[in-house]
């Protein structure tokens, strides 16, 4: 563990009297990507934020290379911006319509290296443009000039010049047709096997398994199993993961069977039933009503983050049982 790079403990997000924030513990390690999936509204996002400090949590500690954001002076997290950077779902929203593409990818090289001059930041930029698949001849248009991938492109450009170690993807490729999704991934590869950290939030299962070291499924702003990817979709112990996986189409062979584990469409991710609001869960485990396993004690005890196997958590009052589905009633 000395190569962890984020590590988030008892985090707690309140948007009014409710908590939509409630994970436990979670990290990352250096150069390792980490897939975050969850039905719409179980905080996925929030929680990117929360760790940005672009929400301020209630409670809780996020510890990046082992400093507490929670806790920064604000000078103190100003400097550590450089290293933990995002990129939004939206990517022409996320760019300024006043600025050239070669200003907005240059605007992070002012604020955190002041001392490049003119001709060094034009070099940067155009590299990075060229890194990202575009032309540095491009940097003098303006994002309405450009397609909706290459928006996206700018947007990791502008978020990679500052080489950070940890780049946050919020939905990058959720808005793409599947064509340009497919360049997107290819980036992402590049930028993992080069040995960045990748904390990638999708809806898309297949590219979350293609992406991915470990996976996190997040219920209710709640982390419910944490495992290796290949583990994670061989075997989910969690119901809700369950439900997942069995809700997303799966890719057919050449023979027109469909392929059991091999999901493939992009979507949105269901489970049978609704999304319960925050402020419905007063106690026990807030899948309770959606769970085909539930017992009377899900309804008063909130079932702890354990290991079922190695590197395999879940967070289950009967997560033995599913581990090995034999053992579970009809």
């Amino acid at each position: 563990m000395n190569d962890t790079l984020l590590r988030v403990r008892d985090l707690r997000v309140d948007f009014g009297a409710h908590a939509v924030i409630r994970s436990r513990v979670s990290f990352m390690t250096a150069g390792e990507t980490v897939g975050l999936v969850g039905e719409s509204g179980s905080g996925k996002s929030t929680l990117a934020r929360a760790i940005l400090r672009l929400l301020q949590p209630a409670q809780g500690s996020v510890e990046f290379l082992g400093l507490d954001l929670l806790k920064c002076a604000p000078a103190a997290l100003r400097a550590q911006r450089r290293g933990l950077q995002i990129v939004f779902q939206d990517p022409l929203a996320s760019l300024d319509p006043r600025m050239t593409v070669g200003e907005t990818i240059a605007e992070p090289l002012k604020v955190f290296e002041p001392g490049l001059n003119a001709e060094s930041r034009r070099r940067k930029v155009g590299d990075m443009l060229q890194r990202v698949g575009l032309s540095s001849e491009m940097s003098g248009r303006y994002p309405h000039e450009f397609s909706g991938g290459q928006c996206q492109r700018i947007g990791i450009a502008r978020a990679m010049i500052l080489s950070p170690k940890l780049l946050i993807c919020d939905e990058i490729v959720s808005s793409l047709d599947v064509s340009i999704q497919g360049q997107i991934v290819n980036l992402l590869l590049d930028l993992r096997d080069a040995g960045m950290a990748v904390l990638f939030i999708s809806h898309n299962l297949a590219v979350v398994r293609h992406l991915s070291h470990r996976v996190l499924v997040m219920y209710l702003g709640k982390l419910v199993e944490i495992a290796p990817c290949d583990a994670l979709f061989a075997a989910p112990v969690h119901p809700y993961t369950q439900a997942l996986l069995a809700a997303v189409p799966h890719m057919p062979h050449a023979g027109g069977a469909a392929a059991p584990g091999e999901p493939a469409a992009p979507g949105e991710l269901a489970a049978p039933g609704e999304l319960a609001a925050p402020d419905m869960i007063t106690s026990g485990c807030a899948f309770r009503d959606r769970c085909p396993y539930a017992l009377p004690i899900c309804e008063t005890s909130d079932p702890p983050l354990l290991e079922v196997a190695p590197g395999h958590w879940a967070a289950c009052h009967r997560s033995h049982e599913t581990l090995n589905p034999l053992s579970l009633p009809p």
